[in-house]
């Protein structure tokens, strides 16, 4: 059976006011026009260009969506020559610790080089984003994006054919004519590290990256539940029957269009673990041991030029990395060895 979430809620208010602070106020904005408005007056921009994000290198070497300040973006549009009311497209998606509002904004109108040069940034895929952010930013981008390609895509309502109109926050669209209001959407994907007690098992499909693998994942269908969902998963791409399953954590994933990514744990009998690989759904399925994913662990960067030999894993911040780390350190504390690090 599917283990019961943690409590991680149970947190007394005086340990997490700060958190409680900004819930409620970012709560506040998306129920509040004005209040949203003049907070963006004063709020920090995450700026996008036909969905890339906007990355600046640091004097360290490594990469960083700046926080553009909305009074510098009135400059910018300024010196551009571009309607200031752009920047009523703007999304609220979360504040700062300081409770400054964040705001993302697609300047895809925009002359992309003339906006780099401004910011001294580059807008960059944001596939390959990922594998150039650190901590914290990187699901504050996948939450950005996320949000602007649903305004993006949502324009017209689905029963009238009439426009819809986003609230000041951006959290919400109506109908101009019915008033149907509609939320921002995920669709849910469960992920599996499937294990025989010794190996782990990962996939590749050919859209991946030369030598990139990662568990399974496939999306929930209408009617199942997360458990029904993954043996059906991994019975229909590796022709395995899993014996138990455990959770592990979740995580919102901006691709393909926003998905609500749920990690497991699963085991197969050592005994029943020949692979039966359906190819029209992975190009490559294989068993790996915990040598191969310690030393796949190791690769920070994805090789240049695609070296196919060498074997590398989803970014830092990917949940699949996440669960893959989480079955070799387990594995080793099992075993006795040194605890490999990511």
């Amino acid at each position: 059976m599917l283990r019961p979430l943690r409590n991680v809620f149970c947190l007394s208010t005086r340990c997490c006011s700060g958190f409680v602070s900004r819930t409620r106020f970012v709560s506040r904005l998306k129920e509040d026009d004005e209040a949203c408005a003049a907070a963006l007056q004063n709020g920090q921009m995450f700026l996008f260009h036909r969905l890339s994000p906007l990355l600046q290198r640091t004097e360290q070497g490594t990469f960083r969506p700046p926080p553009v300040h909305a009074s510098d973006m009135q400059s910018i549009l300024e010196k551009l020559c571009s309607d200031r009311s752009l920047l009523k497209e703007s999304v609220l998606i979360s504040c700062s610790e300081q409770n400054q509002a964040q705001f993302c904004l697609d300047v895809g109108e925009l002359d992309q080089a003339a906006v780099e040069e401004l910011c001294g940034g580059t807008f960059i895929d944001l596939r390959k984003a990922f594998f150039l952010l650190q901590g914290a930013e990187a699901p504050l981008v996948a939450k950005g994006q996320a949000l602007l390609r649903w305004h993006q895509t949502s324009r017209f309502c689905s029963a009238t054919g009439q426009p819809t109109h986003s609230n000041q926050a951006g959290s919400q669209r109506v109908c101009s004519s019915s008033g149907i209001i509609y939320y921002p959407k995920m669709s849910p994907v469960v992920i599996v590290l499937v294990s025989d007690g010794k190996r782990c098992l990962l996939g590749r499909q050919a859209s991946f990256p030369r030598g990139l693998y990662s568990a399974l994942a496939g999306f929930c269908d209408m009617g199942e539940s997360v458990e029904e969902a993954l043996r059906r998963e991994v019975a229909e791409e590796v022709g395995l029957e899993v014996h138990s399953l455990t959770y592990s954590s979740s995580q919102h994933w901006p691709f393909p269009n926003s998905s609500f990514m749920i990690g497991c744990h699963a085991s197969v009998s050592p005994t029943n673990s020949e692979l039966s690989t359906d190819h029209a759904e992975l190009e490559d399925a294989r068993w790996f041991s915990l040598e191969e994913i310690t030393a796949a662990l190791q690769v920070k960067t994805p090789p240049r030029r695609g070296d196919p030999t060498v074997v590398w894993l989803p970014p830092k911040h990917a949940i699949g990395h996440h669960i893959i780390t989480e079955w070799t350190q387990r594995y080793t504390k099992a075993e006795g060895h040194d605890t490999p690090q990511s």
